[in-house]
């Protein structure tokens, strides 16, 4: 898999899990949330995220070299 697909994997997981906090009456549930969305806002503005940076330094590639 590509950095990319694991990126939104693991974003779909967070907000999955934070739905399911959300559901169960855990108030920390709108953190994770307003996470994710803040990192998906700095993401879109800047075009950098962490998680990204990350999973690149463990030595995974981007989608465009698996050709």
């Amino acid at each position: 898999m590509c950095v990319e697909r694991i990126q939104r994997f693991l974003t779909a997981i967070v907000v999955l899990t934070a739905s399911i906090l959300l559901m169960n009456g855990y108030q920390i549930g709108y953190y994770l949330l307003w996470f994710v969305s803040a990192m998906l806002v700095i993401w879109g503005v800047t075009n950098f995220c962490p998680s990204l940076s990350i999973l690149r330094k463990i030595g995974l590639k981007p989608c465009e070299f698996k050709k």
